[in-house]
């Protein structure tokens, strides 16, 4: 399986915000993120870095 994990970057510290996530979408004024059970979420922030080998996901708002 090749999903990733959504974390949310405040004060230098990652926040799991998202657990098997699929799809990430950007939309006008952040992302929506698709997991892969179907579960939406939008937040407004932008992608800050990705880790493929641990399949992680990093944003900041």
């Amino acid at each position: 399986m090749c999903e990733a994990n959504a974390y949310l970057i405040q004060k230098d510290e990652p926040m799991l915000i998202m657990e098997a996530v699929d799809t990430i979408e950007p939309v006008e004024e952040g992302m929506v993120l698709v997991s892969i059970f179907g579960e939406e979420k939008f937040i407004k922030a932008h992608i800050h870095s990705v880790s493929l080998v641990e399949n992680k996901v990093f944003m900041k708002e």
